[in-house]
């Protein structure tokens, strides 16, 4: 296969995959371990992705992955998170749905929950639980973020500071080894941290591509959160970290 027929099919796997590395890619297109570093220097310089030790990664820097794209990563493992999250979601309880791909998919496991509150900034989320008549569905106001239906800004924050939740569920945009929650979106930020003032328990629902990316603004740290539902083990010592801050990890495997 040519390089002109390789570079696309190592994007799509770097999209699907968060990481391509070279001894993976040699194997995958029959091809020497130079080769695809050439490849992938290529397409470093292009901008396209970004390399690491042994492989590549998506781009990290100031703006996220299309939101398109991010629907299609990793869905069975943002499935197996959403799965065991929803397990651990009460009935007839208060909850706060944040924006993203993951959070979606905990509002799709809930459609069989009933008697719920859920207050959301995350118009996919409305959508989604809509469908389920035992439950309530607020949408908390502001300005629409048309990339990806939703909803921030200070009027998201004046609308979330109206309520007490039983529970809220967050995602992020990139988590690094110290436990910090990152975003690319300081308005998304603020109406995140706000979403954990007002909230009687937190969980985080992230996979784990999520430790090789890198955002700029900080929402807060896993040492603020009641638990973390990913699908592998954490990197170094971030594992202690959590026992020793209370934080309960649970990860669920595709």
């Amino acid at each position: 296969m040519s390089q002109t027929l390789r570079h696309p099919e190592i994007l799509e796997i770097a999209r699907r995959e968060g990481k391509v590395t070279v001894e993976g890619l040699a194997a995958h297109f029959g091809v020497t371990l130079q080769t695809i570093r050439r490849d992938l220097t290529d397409l470093a310089d292009a901008g396209r992705l970004e390399r690491v030790h042994g492989g590549a990664i998506l781009p990290s820097g100031t703006s996220n992955i299309g939101y398109e794209e991010r629907r299609y990563l990793h869905s069975d493992a943002k499935h197996a998170i959403a799965k065991a999250c929803a397990a651990r979601i009460p009935e007839n309880a208060s909850i706060f749905l944040n924006i993203g791909t993951s959070t979606e998919a905990v509002a799709a496991e809930l459609l069989r929950h009933r008697d719920m509150m859920i207050v959301t900034n995350n118009l996919n989320v409305a959508n989604i639980l809509g469908q389920n008549s035992d439950c309530q569905v607020i949408v908390a106001g502001g300005t629409l973020r048309r990339s990806d239906g939703g909803l921030v800004g200070n009027l998201t924050v004046q609308a979330i500071a109206q309520f007490k939740f039983d529970l809220a569920i967050i995602g992020c945009s990139a988590l690094d080894e110290d436990g910090d929650i990152l975003d690319f979106d300081i308005q998304e930020v603020g109406v995140s941290q706000a979403i954990l003032r007002q909230s009687r328990k937190t969980f985080l629902v992230s996979d784990g591509s999520k430790f090789q990316r890198n955002a700029p603004a900080r929402i807060g740290s896993l040492a603020e959160l009641d638990a973390f539902f990913t699908d592998r083990p954490l990197p170094g010592d971030l594992g202690e970290k959590c026992k020793r801050w209370n934080t309960e990890v649970v990860i669920a495997k595709p």
